[in-house]
């Protein structure tokens, strides 16, 4: 079967895709997690994660700067919109880097994916002011094509490797994209009141080479390829005939819409409140801080209780952080309280969604069904932020007040669908409801 693979705050939900191919495969894996050599592969799928992943992850500071310094003539909707295209490539990417992925493996996408990222980076240094068409074509564009082809394979090869700690593994590569979101925001602040945006982004970018050298020595298959590219399971239509599915995949519509409006406008937020640089600076940071643990525990937790009794709390929780606490925030304290209590919780989509998928779909045609609610999620993100942008022509309380509110009621309405989701899944229930529909019939 072939592998559909991710994020921002963004990355886990591909992990589910990787457990479909590895659970179908016939070649005999136990043991493998003795093999030292699967650690070494683990670091260097965890720092291409960090150098990939990581910058969409502190988006937000370059949103901040791009408003107040380089593209102070561009709207806040298109500047967001160059973030949105990272999140897009790397969810409507999926299908495409998974089929070459079982065909040939990580030689291929690893070092393509790397120097496309440094290349990237580095065109984002020459950038000129009020050129936003260059960040579009660099940073959107050319960049997330670059980490759409390096996270699929960092994180399908955990399938070769691993089998009774894959689960342990593929929390550890993840948590490198997070790490990622902590050390680049900080980094950016620090370094480009010293040596200057330009000079500040190809030290990043020097960084990230690094990791990624480190990704391309040590990331390496172990199980047989298929040498050929199947384009026939890519995606999967058949789930819609579900109605289970079909709520799933509209409320993942609906709550990535604007699960990433926090992480591109807090930053932007707190320095209309007045917050110190020394805090706001840093509230991207703790924001993809809270996010390591999110993206470890909620996939043991629900093997043990259940998707849906994790999701939805943490969907309504959100939804509460957003309207209750970061709507009347005006001081420091709200804004960083809002800012690690949500990280903590939106870290929790992507894999829970997944988790879920995979809980209703037939072993076989997962990878395919998964790709196909990737797309959904793809036009999600890639809209979503920007039309939060479009709320927010004006900074002051009017245009921000409508901006939170948006965002907290899709949050709401995501969660409603959820919650519909999590009835239509009774089987009592469902089957009371298609007794229904049968009889008007």
């Amino acid at each position: 079967m072939a592998v559909v693979v991710d994020k921002h705050p963004q990355d886990a939900a591909k992990v589910e895709a990787q457990l479909a191919v590895a659970d179908t495969t016939s070649v005999d894996r136990s043991g493998t997690e003795e093999d030292e050599y699967a650690w070494t592969v683990v670091l260097g799928s965890s720092l291409a994660l960090f150098a990939s992943a990581g910058m969409i992850n502190a988006y937000g500071t370059f949103q901040d700067y791009y408003e107040s310094t380089l593209l102070p003539s561009s709207s806040s909707a298109s500047i967001s919109l160059i973030g949105s295209l990272q999140v897009f490539f790397l969810y409507a990417a999926g299908p495409l880097t998974g089929r070459i992925f079982d065909a040939y493996g990580t030689s291929v996408l690893i070092p393509l994916g790397s120097v496309v990222c440094v290349f990237a980076m580095m065109m984002v240094s020459l950038t000129q002011k009020d050129q936003a068409y260059q960040l579009f074509l660099s940073q959107g564009v050319l960049f997330g094509i670059g980490i759409a082809l390096m996270f699929n394979p960092s994180v399908a090869v955990m399938s070769h490797w691993f089998r009774r700690k894959r689960a342990s593994a593929i929390g550890i590569v993840l948590s490198g994209g997070a790490v990622g979101g902590v050390v680049f925001p900080i980094l950016l602040q620090h370094l480009i009141p010293i040596i200057g945006f330009g000079w500040a982004v190809r030290v990043i970018g020097f960084i990230i080479m690094v990791c990624f050298i480190v990704a391309c020595m040590t990331i390496r298959t172990r199980l047989p390829l298929s040498g050929h590219i199947s384009w026939r399971t890519a995606v999967d239509l058949g789930g819609f005939k579900d109605v289970r599915y079909i709520l799933a995949t509209v409320a993942g519509f609906v709550l990535f819409y604007s699960l990433f409006i926090p992480y591109f406008y807090i930053q932007i937020y707190a320095n209309f409140r007045g917050v110190p640089p020394g805090i706001s600076n840093y509230l991207l940071a703790i924001l993809n801080a809270m996010n390591i643990p999110s993206r470890v525990l909620p996939g043991i937790l629900a093997d043990r209780y259940g998707s849906m009794k994790l999701f939805i709390p943490a969907a309504a929780l959100c939804t509460v952080l957003i309207l209750g606490l970061w709507l009347p925030s005006r001081n420091a304290g709200s804004i960083v309280a809002f800012s690690a209590m949500y990280g903590l919780f939106s870290g929790a989509f992507v894999s829970l969604l997944a988790t879920y998928i995979a809980a209703i779909t037939p072993r076989e045609v997962y990878g395919a069904r998964l790709g196909s609610v990737y797309i959904f999620l793809a036009i999600a993100t890639l809209v979503g932020t920007p039309t939060g942008g479009a709320l927010l022509k004006t900074v002051d309380d009017a245009h921000f007040d409508r901006l939170i509110v948006f965002s907290g009621v899709m949050m709401a309405a995501g969660t409603v669908v959820l919650v519909a989701a999590a009835v239509m899944s009774h089987e009592r229930f469902r089957a009371r409801v298609s007794g229904m529909f049968h009889r008007r019939a």
